[in-house]
């Protein structure tokens, strides 16, 4: 490998999945891989196979079906850990067991209850355990943020004798400064005899805003991989994002020296894939994949871009998924331009079937909404693939009163198995007193953990994308829909939610641990 290249590791399948009410599916997974498999991503960590029956099922299918990423799985330095995570990848075509143990003083009192020899023995078994099963073997120091920098040169040294050829470096917590992050990757690469025998590692989390730049900061001293996730998801405050990691990169090779072998023109499609799945919309100002991120409203702006465009773009659109001339289509618009704009916009389809299924909701939609937006397209394929379930609960009819001093009421007849169902309800708000209608019938006993409304598009005729998560009995779901009624839209997406809960589709919360 170029010492200039920089490995992605991508972690939206697993600490990604660590943001409360972000859990998937193994179906989710699955596309979300294969997304992140067309972006050219190096690692994917699928998961923490011990954590749950659902995560190691998910990790297996995904080292089975990817084929061009190294497919990974986290486990801790315990034996157990570590044989489960070699069974969910033993079908892989390039796998990787990635093993970690705190190693701040903190965490060594107090979680592991453990002295510093016994760490450095511990982790030396583990790596040894892991590659005895795997030949790709990552070992993380949890906190190493907070870790001594003695104490991390004995340890890593003694991991990379043992067998590990990646070398993590966690800012667990996000408590680094960039140049102090850096000035402990160089003092790494420098004291510890062994490290031209691995790779250098950074996995910064977001607590104080500074995630990605520590990541670019370890960068530029020395490290040659990066652990980052899709729109930055992650727990807390998230993890540094991959699509500014990967275009900071990109957009400055004059400065930082350094490329990826990823292809941007998936960013875009790849993030609202994510933000669909896991119900987290982007915000408008997010960097390279916010709705704003290549919009100019100052008459100045907008003068001197039309003038040459870079006097306030320094990244082209298109190089991440936008298009900067978007085609509107509409009810005129035939199948064959329909699947082309979807190609152009990088969405594949896994057959005739799911194609079908999303030209008929574009049918649908261009009924009521006269110019459909490429973000529409968007919408309308991630229906067309989400959750399957049988409908066990379908929308009838709806019809909401809704008055200046009045209570809101809603009428409605849901399908229950084919049986209609009549049920009328007030509430606080007219979608209140939807979803207490149609409670009224399910009696699901679930308790609403989300309700989050996002425009698709601008204007008033835009659709709106509403995100349900409902749980039960720890067991989470989100249903998810769109229309340009929102209160349908939230019907919609609460009856997803209750079929899929139905069909006992299960995203209970991983096991939090890891780095």
């Amino acid at each position: 490998m170029s010492n200039d290249r920089v490995i992605i590791f991508d972690t939206t399948l697993r600490d990604g999945e660590q943001s409360p009410g972000a859990s998937m599916t193994k179906e989710e997974k699955l596309r979300i891989a294969k997304a992140l498999e067309r972006m050219r991503v190096d690692v994917i960590e699928a998961g923490f196979a011990i954590a749950s029956p659902g995560d190691f099922e998910a990790v297996k299918a995904i080292a089975e079906t990817i084929k061009d990423s190294t497919i990974c799985s986290l486990s801790r330095a315990l034996d157990g850990d570590i044989e489960r995570a070699a069974e969910a990848l033993k079908n892989a075509n390039s796998g990787r067991i990635h093993t970690f143990i705190a190693t701040s003083p903190i965490h060594m009192q107090y979680k592991l209850r453990m002295q510093p020899d016994q760490v450095i023995e511990q982790a030396v078994r583990a790596v040894k355990k892991a590659r005895s099963l795997c030949a790709d073997v990552e070992f993380s120091c949890e906190d190493a943020g907070r870790s001594e920098i003695d104490f991390l040169c004995r340890i890593i040294e003694a991991a990379i004798d043992a067998g590990a050829r990646t070398i993590n470096i966690p800012d667990t917590v996000g408590y680094s400064i960039p140049h102090q992050y850096a000035e402990t990757m160089r003092q790494l690469l420098e004291r510890i005899p062994n490290a031209d025998k691995a790779v250098f590692s950074v996995h910064c989390h977001n607590d104080l805003g500074l995630a990605v730049a520590n990541s670019l900061a370890a960068v530029v001293a020395g490290a040659r991989q990066v652990e980052c996730t899709i729109n930055g998801l992650g727990e807390r405050a998230g993890n540094a994002a991959l699509e500014e990691i990967v275009m900071a990169i990109k957009t400055r090779q004059d400065l930082l020296g350094v490329y990826t072998n990823i292809e941007t023109e998936h960013i875009l499609s790849t993030s609202r894939l994510v933000s669909g799945i896991t119900g987290f919309p982007v915000q408008p100002n997010k960097a390279i994949v916010g709705a704003n991120a290549f919009a100019h409203e100052s008459g100045i702006h907008q003068d001197g871009v039309l003038k040459h465009r870079e006097t306030y773009e320094i990244m082209r659109a298109q190089d991440v998924g936008w298009n900067a001339n978007k085609m509107v289509m509409g009810k005129h618009s035939g199948r064959n331009a329909f699947r082309a704009r979807l190609e152009e916009l990088g969405i594949v389809l896994p057959g005739e079937a799911e194609l079908n299924a999303a030209f008929a909701r574009f049918k649908e939609l261009a009924d009521k909404k006269h110019e459909i937006f490429d973000e529409d397209l968007q919408a309308l394929v991630s229906d067309s693939l989400g959750e399957e379930a049988p409908e066990h609960f379908k929308l009838a009819f709806l019809e909401v009163a809704s008055k200046t001093g009045e209570v809101p009421q809603a009428q409605l007849v849901l399908s229950v198995d084919g049986v209609e169902h009549k049920a009328t309800s007030s509430g606080a708000g007219p979608v209140d007193a939807t979803f207490k209608a149609i409670e009224a019938i399910a009696q699901s006993q679930a308790n609403l953990q989300l309700y989050s409304v996002n425009a698709i598009t601008q204007g008033t005729d835009s659709q709106g994308e509403v995100t349900v998560r409902l749980e039960k009995g720890g067991r989470i779901v989100n249903g998810n829909g769109a229309d340009t009624d929102i209160l349908a839209a939230s019907a919609k997406a609460y009856l997803n939610a209750l079929n899929l809960m139905q069909a006992g589709v299960h995203k209970t919360h991983p096991q939090a641990d890891g780095v």
